[in-house]
C-alpha cells in the first residue's frame, strides 16, 4: 500500500510522466523501509572503477555476480546498481524481485588522469532490456571534461525519462578544478548536489561532505549567513536544502569500509539532517555476507526508527 510519505515524496516529480513515477514508487515500496520514505541501495561498480581485486578479495564470494544480487535481496535493500556486465549476469535468474539501477558510465584507473570522464559503457535500451527501473550515471564537477559529461547526462535522461525509467545521478567533484580536500568540502559537495538536481536527476548521490570551506566567495556567504559546519547533521541539511530544499531525493555514499560504529554513526546523522537513505557498497559487499545483512538491517532500523 503507498503511504502518505511516499505519495508526498512523487508529488516533488508532478512534471515527470507515470512509468518513472512508478519506477520511483518501486524503490520506495521495496526491502525494509518499504513506505518509510527512505532507501538504502547497494551500488557494486567498483569492480569496474577500483579494480577486481581491491573490490572483492577481501571477500571472494562477491566475484559472483549473483552474491550482491543475493545480498540485497537478503539484507532488505531498496534496489541494486550495478554495470552492464552484472546485471546481465544476474537479471535474468532474479527478474522482478528488486529493482535495478543500470550505470550507463563508468571510469576505470589503469590511465591517471588529473581531469577524468567516464566512458559510457550502457544504453537506455539495455536498461529497458534488463527490466531495470532506472539508470545512473556519473558526473565529475570540477573536471575540465564536465561540459561533455553535462550534455551526455542531459541527452540520456531525456530518452530515459520518455522511456519511464527514473534518472540516478552521481555527483562526484573531481578534477583540476578543485584541490583533493575541496572534493567533499561542504559548498562543493552543496555545489555537485545542486548540478544533478538541475540536470533533471531524479535521485541524487553525494559524498558525505567535510567542514572544510573550498572557495574562496561561497566562503564569504557562508561565513556571513552563519551557515553551520558542524555537526556533521547539519552539513548533511545544508546539501538536502541545495537540492531544491529537500524536493529531490538525496542519497550518501557509504565510502570506503569503515567500522561498524562509525558507519551507523553517518547514518544517524544523515537521518538527523534529513537526507533520503544511503547507497552503501563496499561497507556491505567487503563484509562476509552475515556481517553485511547485521550491518545493512542495524541502518535500516536508523532510518526507520
Amino acid at each position: 500500500m503507498m503511504t502518505k510519505r511516499v505519495r508526498e515524496i512523487l508529488s516533488y516529480y508532478d512534471s515527470e510522466n507515470v512509468g518513472v513515477r512508478t519506477n520511483l514508487a518501486r524503490f520506495f515500496n521495496q526491502g525494509r523501509l518499504a513506505g518509510t520514505g527512505k532507501l538504502v541501495i547497494l551500488p557494486v561498480d567498483q569492480g569496474f572503477e577500483h579494480g577486481p581485486a581491491r573490490s572483492f578479495a577481501v571477500n571472494p564470494p562477491a566475484y559472483n555476480p549473483h552474491y550482491h544480487f543475493q545480498l540485497a535481496l537478503e539484507a532488505g535493500c531498496s534496489g541494486y546498481a550495478a554495470p552492464l556486465g552484472f546485471l546481465e549476469a544476474g537479471a535474468a535468474e532474479f527478474a522482478g524481485e528488486l529493482p535495478l539501477i543500470l550505470k550507463l558510465n563508468n571510469h576505470d584507473l589503469l590511465y591517471d588522469e588529473r581531469d577524468p570522464i567516464s566512458a559510457v559503457t550502457g544504453s537506455v535500451n539495455d536498461a529497458l532490456r534488463l527490466g531495470c527501473s532506472a539508470v545512473g550515471f556519473t558526473i565529475y564537477p570540477g573536471s575540465a571534461e564536465r561540459r561533455e559529461m553535462y550534455e551526455q547526462l542531459r541527452e540520456i535522461a531525456e530518452e530515459a525519462k520518455q522511456c519511464g525509467l527514473a534518472v540516478v545521478v552521481w555527483s562526484y567533484p573531481r578534477g583540476s578544478g578543485i584541490s583533493k580536500e575541496g572534493e567533499t568540502a561542504l559548498d562543493v559537495v552543496a555545489y555537485a548536489a545542486q548540478i544533478a538536481a538541475q540536470l533533471g536527476a531524479n535521485i541524487v548521490k553525494v559524498k558525505l561532505p567535510s567542514s572544510h570551506l573550498e572557495l574562496a566567495e561561497a566562503k564569504k556567504v557562508y561565513e556571513a549567513q552563519r551557515i553551520p559546519l558542524e555537526p556533521l547533521a547539519e552539513r548533511v541539511r545544508h546539501v538536502v536544502q541545495s537540492c531544491f530544499d529537500g524536493r529531490r531525493i538525496l542519497i550518501f555514499s557509504g565510502g570506503p569500509k569503515d567500522t561498524d560504529a562509525a558507519l551507523l554513526d553517518e547514518v544517524k546523522a544523515i537521518k538527523a539532517g534529513g537526507g533520503f537513505g544511503s547507497i552503501i557498497g563496499r561497507n556491505s559487499f567487503q563484509r562476509p555476507k552475515a556481517e553485511a545483512i547485521t550491518l545493512l538491517n542495524k541502518i535500516m532500523d536508523i532510518y526507520a526508527g
